[in-house]
């Protein structure tokens, strides 16, 4: 599944948000991230200017998002629902970290939608919505201050999820390709021939130095120009020519 379709199987539901500004902010998180599922219910004050305000470009996520009364409908079509929960329950249930949430819920979009469930700011998820979560999510934080926006957690777990999808940094520009074993060979022995020419290395008690400089190019996983520009180097530097 390419990642795109991947990402817009997964939707974002936030319980009663207080403030109209992380609804937008939490929006602006999704669409940096790919994805453009989002769902509402029953918040403090929606439409509002701040919501927009915030989302800086993300309105049509805004546009799309559906209001609900409560959770189960919001959540009604969906096969894996994971709640988010910054606090220990008496009763232990399934609980994950955001990477672990992130690749359960891609292994899930295969069968339908997968829903990620943010509570209130203040007080979360209450216990009988936690209860309709399939898995319980933390997000590791600092334990002497765990306090965590709402939308600063919908970016973590939305970045978590665009990397599990396999949507990583897109090259900024053309390279070439990797050096051939070759090409490395052919490099340290020109590399080592310069060397005892110049003194630099006894054949005679040659130690580990070639080894050491093969693992320093190997380090380097030089390009193929990268290692003609090292020629190119070695022989206008080759006392021989002299």
């Amino acid at each position: 599944m390419k990642p795109e379709t991947a990402l817009s199987a997964v939707r974002i539901v936030l319980v009663e948000p207080q403030h109209p500004g992380n609804i937008g902010a939490a929006a602006r998180a999704m669409k940096a991230m790919g994805l453009s599922d989002l769902a509402l219910v029953a918040p403090a004050s929606y439409p509002h200017a701040d919501a927009t305000a915030r989302a800086a470009g993300a309105d049509d996520i805004l546009a799309a998002a559906p209001v609900h009364a409560a959770l189960p409908e919001a959540v009604a079509d969906c096969r894996l629902v994971l709640g988010t929960s910054a606090r220990s329950r008496r009763l232990p249930w399934p609980l994950v970290d955001a990477r672990e949430a992130a690749g359960r819920a891609l292994a899930a979009v295969g069968d339908g939608p997968v829903a990620l469930v943010f509570g209130r700011e203040r007080s979360g998820l209450s216990n009988a919505e936690l209860d309709r979560c399939d898995l319980h999510v933390q997000i590791p934080c600092n334990p002497e201050f765990s306090s965590l926006n709402l939308a600063a957690a919908v970016q973590v777990l939305c970045y978590e999820l665009r990397l599990a999808a396999g949507a990583g940094i897109e090259p900024a520009g053309e390279y070439d390709p990797p050096a051939t074993a070759a090409e490395l060979e052919g490099f340290y022995t020109h590399l080592e021939e310069v060397m005892v020419a110049g003194g630099f290395l006894d054949p005679e008690r040659p130690k580990w130095l070639m080894r050491r400089l093969r693992r320093l190019f190997t380090r380097a996983a030089p390009e193929s120009a990268e290692i003609n520009i090292l020629r190119g180097l070695l022989k206008a530097l080759d006392p021989r020519r002299r």
